[in-house]
């Protein structure tokens, strides 16, 4: 029985994978976690890679394939500068990860992630947005970036206005944007949550 991840609008990023006949050989940037969405990209014949850059984190989502019958690749790496060749993913992705940095180092991530894409490749990439329910939480350490807290430990927030992030996006055509506006119970808390999704193909 096929598992069913937690990151919805990749099954978005799966279909147009998929339809489009891109060449399935997927990248993950920012892969760890108990529920790795490169589980899903296996189930559907993909060969997987992934970095992360927390060794505990990796270790739980290899823990999590394996026990699934499948070897999801995923090592510890830094996405502002991957160990990875040019030009040799047919698709990448960043879900929930890219935003957790200064702008400065997300463009340098974007790049490397454009970098490793192949020729006519899609990448899914998101971004928090202004309208999130944190925005201007925490010290200011930049261009609407906070530094905040998540589970105990200091972090890096990025947020965006609406088409901010599409400066980043230099060699690539967009083909499908989402602002998301979400409302949801958060530990008996109605919290508001905003996020700008990215499917995008080079050029």
């Amino acid at each position: 029985m096929n598992k069913i991840i937690k990151q919805i609008p990749l099954y978005r990023f799966l279909g147009f994978c998929t339809e489009m006949g891109i060449e399935k050989k997927v990248l993950d940037c920012g892969a760890g976690g108990d529920c790795p969405p490169l589980n899903l990209f296996c189930e559907y014949g993909f060969e997987t890679c992934g970095i992360e850059y927390d060794q505990k984190q990796a270790d739980l989502a290899n823990e999590f394939g394996s026990k699934n019958g499948h070897d999801l690749n995923i090592r510890v790496d830094d996405m502002r500068n991957l160990e990875l060749d040019d030009e040799s993913f047919g698709c990448v992705y960043s879900y929930n990860s890219i935003f957790h940095m200064t702008k400065v180092d997300v463009k340098k991530s974007m790049d490397e992630m454009k970098r490793v894409l192949k020729k006519d490749g899609l990448m899914f990439v998101n971004f928090l947005s202004t309208e999130d329910h944190r925005y201007g939480e925490g010290p200011k350490v930049g261009d609407n970036e906070f530094e905040q807290i998540d589970y105990g430990q200091p972090v890096i927030h990025s947020y965006y206005e609406t088409s901010e992030a599409e400066n980043y996006f230099t060699g690539l055509d967009v083909l499908y944007k989402e602002n998301r506006v979400l409302e949801r119970i958060y530990e008996g808390k109605k919290i508001r949550q905003g996020f700008i999704d990215y499917i995008l193909q080079k050029k």
